[in-house]
């Protein structure tokens, strides 16, 4: 499914790869198909981790604590220089849009595999890159720049109409954001906004901005180089999610038409282009369910979870183009020479209990049998006797497939799921399995509180309080 990539150079002939689980291993693996010989850094707790099993060289950078490890970039830096390193690859999470380690790298002499320090802040503070997205002529959300305390918040809560979101500038995956129906749940949703961003991002500021009710969350893959191209590799449709989490992403959307993909694909292409953007990037959009008006969420400076999607349906390897275009080589493609096939779909497989509210499951993998076969990928860092840390986050695989059509790759998936075998941690299997069955799924009407208002209540009504991997047909 993944095209043929030119060999880089000499320009990058080792690189160290800052991050761990599957996103390791698949660095490694690219620059495995480049010829670049790889350095993971990992925490005490994933010495035996399939990436450090397949990395060239591994280096301890500290305990299994985040903070003191995969979050220190005094100690990435001086493990990448200490094994001769040319670059230094960050995956996404942890470090990945920091602008602090792109320049620490920088600085060190080594090559961050990702966007410039100045990108990453531009894009990172969420009022600034609000108004460069207005600046580019990019639809926005009515909202506000940043709000100091609860009652400037209503104020503008006020003006704007109920619905709002109350949303952290740093934030991401969720953090942070609070939903707010009415002026008097408002201070409360503040303070709890408020404390959660600063635990989790440093930064307590938050903004509002207008709620659509009826939202899809649609988001355009670009990539950049260091010659002023810039292409997209259409979108991918991540609504189905549970408290702004996403769970299934699917390649193109079921709802977009030629018109309107080719729109948001140039607003994002533009967006880009303002602010010098090199390297692969994600650039997000809310779609108004109810006319598909499209407006500027947020722009992830990095590689994506998601982005095997639209590796499968354009045929592109997104990781090692971007090891390409950080070695200073152009884009080995360009606008034009994207078709998009088939369509495609991704399930996080999470070490999660559906019905304990999501709640981790960490433990011993007695048994790990993924499923195969022609248009299935699975991206993992799992396998039998892997231990499953309660110190980082729970996901164990990304299951993919693809197919000519969306109802084909629905089936394939759910084929998939069956297929897949796991004993010891509860996973989120089970749970897709059911998705994919909902007819309201199938018919491509979801939109972001679908998990949570329709799907959730009405499996819970229908099934009881615990729906069994026998039920659903999949090792869970």
């Amino acid at each position: 499914m993944i095209g043929d990539i030119p060999f880089v150079q000499h320009d990058i002939r080792k690189v160290f790869v800052a991050n761990r689980g599957e996103i390791a291993v698949r660095i490694i693996r690219a620059c495995r198909s480049l010829g670049i010989d790889t350095v993971l850094g990992v925490s005490e707790a994933d010495v035996e981790s399939l990436a450090a099993r397949m990395a060239d060289e591994v280096v301890v950078i500290g305990p299994p604590q985040a903070t003191r490890s995969y979050l220190r970039a005094d100690l990435l830096v001086r493990a990448a220089k200490r094994t001769r390193c040319d670059a230094v690859h960050p995956g996404y999470g942890f470090l990945s849009e920091r602008a602090s380690f792109a320049r620490a790298c920088g600085d060190a002499g080594l090559i961050f595999i990702g966007p410039t320090p100045e990108s990453i802040e531009s894009m990172g503070d969420k009022i600034t890159a609000v108004g460069l997205a207005a600046k580019a002529g990019v639809p926005c959300v009515p909202g506000s720049g940043a709000v100091s305390d609860p009652d400037e918040a209503l104020t503008i809560a006020t003006q704007i109409g109920f619905p709002v979101l109350i949303k952290a500038t740093a934030g991401g995956g969720g953090r942070g954001m609070r939903v707010v129906e009415s002026a008097e749940k408002l201070p409360e949703a503040f303070r709890s906004a408020s404390s959660e961003a600063e635990s989790a991002f440093g930064d307590p500021t938050l903004y509002v901005e207008k709620f659509i009710e009826r939202a899809r969350h649609i988001e355009i893959q670009i990539i950049g180089d260091q010659f002023g191209n810039i292409v997209h590799l259409g979108e991918r449709e991540c609504s189905t999610q549970r408290r702004h989490q996403k769970l299934i992403e699917e390649a193109p959307s079921p709802v977009l038409g030629a018109n309107e993909r080719a729109a948001m694909g140039e607003s994002a292409v533009r967006l880009a282009r303002n602010v010098d953007y090199v390297g692969a990037g994600t650039v997000e959009f809310v779609v108004d369910d109810r006319d598909n008006s499209y407006y500027f969420l947020e722009m992830n400076t990095r590689i994506q979870v998601e982005h095997p999607v639209t590796e499968m349906i354009s045929g592109r390897d997104l990781v090692a183009e971007q090891i390409r275009v950080a070695s200073g080589l152009p884009l080995s493609f360009t606008q034009d020479d994207i078709v998009l096939d088939g369509h495609a779909i991704e399930c996080r497989i999470n070490a999660e209990d559906p019905d304990r509210g999501f709640f981790p499951s960490p433990g011993l993998v007695e048994e790990w049998v993924p499923p195969s076969g022609h248009g299935v990928r699975v991206d993992t860092h799992c396998h039998s006797g892997y231990r499953v840390s309660p110190y980082y986050d729970s996901l164990l695989a990304k299951l993919i497939v693809h197919a000519p059509t969306r109802a084909e790759a629905i089936e394939k998936m759910s084929t998939a799921l069956s297929g897949l075998r796991v004993s010891g941690p509860t996973t989120t299997a089970a749970f897709h399995h059911a998705v994919l069955a909902h007819p309201h799924f199938r018919e491509g009407s979801v939109t972001t509180r679908w998990v949570e208002d329709t799907f959730l209540p009405s499996r819970d009504q229908h099934l009881g309080t615990r729906m069994s991997s026998t039920e659903a047909g999949v090792s869970a």
